[in-house]
């Protein structure tokens, strides 16, 4: 029973223990692994361990149950980290987080990322598994100092003004491409350059040590070498370069003293590079003054030097002004006795020292002044010394005897502009307007004024140079009885003819005057008078559109003076600097042009301010290219005395070109002697051309010049005419000049009774300042010769430059021409042509018989001897028929000549010797080389 008992507590026992044992096995990996809740790791740029506080451990509590108590792996999630957890022991649980790749500080500095644990689970295979919470892994990379520092500037300029202690002249700096605060910082700085006046502190601040002088060095250089917090210094060191100036003295900077100017090359800057230099003074305004001085160049600029009345042409002025201070002439010889300023360009000016004076004659005085009046000139006059000034008279028209009245005279009286008219008695006997008065700074200022008075009476308006002035005084007088006393104009003074002991003159001028003019009967236009005194030369503003808003600037009508005014320093220097020189003169007067600025400044709120000196400068205008003027033609005519009797007469210059041509090189062409260059042709006015008869001048009574009136209509151009030859005058151009000189006829009615004439062309620009070659063509009077002309190879221009064989060729290069040949010569030349064929032909007979078995090479040979045969006949023959012929049988005998060169082609050589020897009598024609007469033929077809 007892064992009965204890086999029952066995079997209780044992299958208590199955049920343990059962259980226990379906339940063994009862727990999660156990990791910390973060974690915090370093690693090192370039290393792949990261240490991590606390270490990497994983607890499993089935421990030390096989599998189930096993850590198996550490599993990363979240981003692309480049790391991975390793396990190392995975009984103890330990694990070791490493990098995959090279970290880079400088890419990322920092990481974060889920790291979670992994037992083994309950088997071998690792199922049951189980994973410990999600514990998160922070990851700072540390720095490596793996870069060295760098200066941000390749160089550094600085300036210092001498006698000066700087706490700070300029700064340098340096970066560092290290991500950490330690090696990226920049800690110290070095001079590397050793006995510099100069130190440098930690933050590159550069300073100098001691005063400078301009005198003892003007420039240094210093290296410079940087430092990082590791003390790594920079691979490369830096230069500065520190320039001493002298003690700062407002002024005007960075100017030339001379600009050379190249003409034709429109508009050039003054001062590319001008700034002012203000010392550091706080200015509020700044206003500067640019004025061009030319009073050395004829009247003051440099004008077209053409005569007056050639610029009222050109500007388009009403006809009908007499020019009361003409050029001392034969016709014009009231001014000869006058001092004229020779070394003005050509402009003619005349100076008056309070002793000369001249009477106009009586002729050229302008009649009839009606309502409607002007009166212009040049006037150049400075203040005159005494205290009671006299009058000074440009112009009187006064009584020629018994009394001294005046009529209407121009004067200055003061500085002042007094212009009297004085209006005979009318009907109405009445006061009216008589004197009037301009006071005006131009009047002394001794500089070249334009002055056009406007009388439309009772109105009279005065400009000076462009500009209205309405007189400020006018005095009214009663009206001059009529008398019968002659009057006289006079200039540089007024004539006192009556209640004197002995008649003189009175009221000397003391200047210059150019060009004084009076039209009667019509008063000159605003228009026309700008371009009368507008200038050639001045001042200009390049792109006015970029000059700031706060800059105000005005010129003077001639565009001699600019001034211009600002606040802005920078937006002024700018616009200095865009202040050019433009001269648009195809020839320009050289020499210099003298350049004055002056300068004024405003500052804020100081009773002194700094002084600008003012700036001379000069712009020299080199010497232009010269244009060579070439007058080219046909220089011999030969016409049967007919021509020179018909209704038309003979013309002259019918084949007539005028070309001019420079000498074009390089810029230092126009600093070294004897530069070659290339010549080039070019387009300019003319302003006159003189036809001179050479030898005894023209019989009026049987031979003349003549042209036509309508030849000028539509041109600048006036022609004078006499027994000594024709004048054409006026600007105008060449082709214009070409036009007219081609029409000039010559008359002759009584050739027999005359001998041979010699005509001499020649054309001027500018007043006879570029003057073209003597062009001189013979008149040979025909009676009974063989009648040609002949061509000027020296002086044609290249297009007319034709090898020419004989006198007849002419014709057909100028077909225009009409001349004759006498009968008696036109049949020796039929006969010597009819021999000539009848030679020809037999010959021809001949070679067809002696060669009538030979192939087809030689029947061609035979027919280009026949050819030339023809050629030869057509050469000798139309040309010189074509003198005498009538139009339809020159048509005829042109188209048989073409219908002849059209079937037959001149290709012979071998017929040349036969023809010499066969026509040893031959025509002058015929005695030409050969191969002349087929170039002949040639530029028959061609022209």
């Amino acid at each position: 029973m007892k064992m009965q008992r204890i086999s029952e507590v066995v079997l209780l026992m044992a299958g208590v223990a199955l049920g343990l044992c059962a259980c226990h096995t379906v339940k063994v990996n009862k727990h999660k692994p156990w990791i910390e809740t973060s974690y915090h790791g370093v690693i090192t740029e370039n290393m792949d361990i990261v240490l991590l506080d606390p270490p990497l451990v994983a607890l499993d509590k089935d421990a030390p149950v096989p599998y189930a108590g096993e850590i198996c792996a550490f599993k990363i999630h979240g981003l692309e980290a480049p790391f991975e957890a390793v396990v190392l022991n995975g009984t103890s649980g330990e694990g070791q987080l490493r990098a995959r790749g090279l970290v880079d500080c400088e890419l990322q500095k920092e990481y974060t990322f889920i790291i979670q644990a992994h037992d083994c689970g309950a088997g071998p295979g690792g199922t049951g598994g189980k994973k410990s919470h999600k514990a998160v892994v922070h990851i700072q990379v540390n720095d490596v100092n793996e870069f060295s520092p760098v200066f941000r500037e390749a160089q550094y300029h600085a300036a210092v003004t001498e006698g000066k202690i700087y706490d700070s002249i300029l700064q340098v700096e340096a970066t560092d491409q290290d991500c950490s605060p330690q090696y990226s910082q920049i800690c110290n700085y070095q001079i590397n350059t050793s006995n510099t006046p100069f130190a440098i502190d930690r933050n590159g601040n550069i300073r100098n040590t001691e005063k400078l002088s301009f005198d003892k060095q003007q420039q240094y250089e210093v290296l410079v070498t940087a430092f990082d917090c590791g003390q790594k210094r920079s691979t490369e060191s830096v230069a500065v370069h520190i320039d001493v100036k002298p003690v700062c003295k407002p002024g005007w900077q960075g100017w030339n003293k001379r600009v050379d100017y190249e003409p034709g090359t429109g508009s050039k800057q003054l001062f590319p590079k001008m700034h002012l230099e203000t010392c550091g003074g706080p200015l509020s305004s700044v206003r500067t003054t640019v004025e061009l001085q030319t009073s050395h160049i004829g009247k003051g600029c440099d004008r077209e030097t053409y005569s007056e009345k050639s610029l009222q042409k050109l500007c388009g002025a009403s006809s009908g002004s007499t020019d009361l201070l003409p050029a001392p002439s034969v016709s014009t010889n009231w001014t000869a006795s006058l001092v004229t300023d020779s070394g003005r360009d050509s402009d003619l000016i005349f100076q008056f020292d309070g002793r000369q004076a001249a009477k106009i004659p009586d002729q050229m005085v302008p009649q009839n002044l009606t309502d409607q009046f002007t009166i212009a000139t040049w006037m150049k006059h400075g203040p005159t010394p005494g205290l009671r000034a006299e009058k000074e008279t440009l112009l009187c028209n006064s009584d020629k005897t018994e009394m001294n009245r005046h009529h209407y005279s121009l004067y200055v009286h003061n500085c002042r502009l007094v212009f009297l008219l004085r209006r005979d008695f009318t009907q109405v006997d009445t006061f009216r307007p008589a004197e009037f008065h301009w006071k005006l700074e131009q009047i002394c200022d001794k500089e070249w004024h334009y002055y056009v008075i406007n009388v439309e009476f009772p109105v009279v308006t005065l400009y000076v140079d462009g500009v209205t002035y309405d007189p400020y005084l006018v005095t009214d007088d009663w009206p001059i009885h009529p008398s019968q006393i002659d009057v006289q104009l006079t200039l540089g003074a007024c004539w006192q003819g009556g209640e004197v002991t002995m008649p003189r003159f009175t009221q000397y001028f003391r200047g210059s005057l150019s060009g004084l003019t009076i039209r009667p009967g019509k008063i000159e236009s605003q228009k026309v008078i700008s371009c009368l005194q507008a200038c050639k030369e001045g001042l200009d503003i390049n792109s006015l559109e970029s000059l700031g808003k706060g800059i105000k600037f005005h010129f003077n009508p001639a565009q001699s003076i600019l001034v211009m005014e600002g606040e802005d320093m920078e937006n002024m220097n700018a616009a200095l600097r865009k202040v050019s020189y433009i001269n648009s003169r195809q020839f320009p007067t050289p020499g210099i042009r003298h350049l004055h600025i002056s300068t004024s400044v405003q500052c804020f709120g100081e009773d002194t301010c700094i002084f600008i000196p003012d700036i001379d400068a000069v712009v020299m205008v080199l010497q232009p290219s010269e244009p060579r003027i070439t007058i080219a033609g046909v220089d011999r005519l030969t016409r049967p005395a007919a021509d020179l009797r018909g209704p038309a007469g003979l013309t002259l210059f019918q084949d007539l070109h005028i070309i001019s041509t420079v000498t074009k090189g390089d810029t230092a062409s126009h600093h070294t002697a004897g530069r070659l260059g290339v010549q080039e042709e070019i387009i300019h006015n003319l302003d006159y051309c003189d036809i001179l008869v050479l030898g005894e001048e023209l019989r009026p009574e049987q031979e003349g010049l003549q042209l036509q009136r309508s030849t000028l209509l539509g041109k600048h151009l006036d022609a004078t005419n006499s027994t000594s030859g024709m004048s054409i005058y006026g600007v105008d151009s060449m082709s214009n000049y070409e036009q007219v000189i081609r029409q000039v006829h010559y008359h002759n009615w009584h050739p027999a009774q005359t001998p041979d004439r010699k005509f001499r062309l020649t054309c001027s620009e500018l007043n006879g300042r570029y003057t073209s070659n003597e062009f001189t063509l013979e008149i040979s009077v025909l009676h009974k010769s063989e009648a040609g002309e002949h061509v000027n190879h020296m002086v044609a221009p290249p297009q007319y430059m034709q090898v020419v064989h004989h006198p007849a060729m002419v014709h057909s290069l100028y077909p225009t021409h009409g001349s004759g040949v006498p009968s008696a010569a036109t049949v020796v030349i039929v006969i010597c042509i009819a021999a000539l064929v009848v030679v020809v032909v037999l010959g021809i007979y001949h070679i067809h018989l002696t060669h009538q078995q030979e192939g087809r090479s030689s029947d061609t040979t035979k027919e280009g001897e026949l050819d030339w045969d023809d050629s030869a006949l057509n050469i000798t023959v139309n040309p010189m028929e074509s003198f005498q012929e009538p139009q339809g049988a020159e048509e005829e005998a042109s188209e048989e000549e073409e219908e002849e060169d059209e079937e037959d082609d001149i290709t012979s050589t071998e017929s040349d010797d036969s023809e010499e020897e066969e026509v040893p009598g031959a025509p002058r024609v015929q005695q030409s080389s050969k191969r002349g007469q087929l170039d002949w033929d040639n530029s028959t077809l061609t022209y």
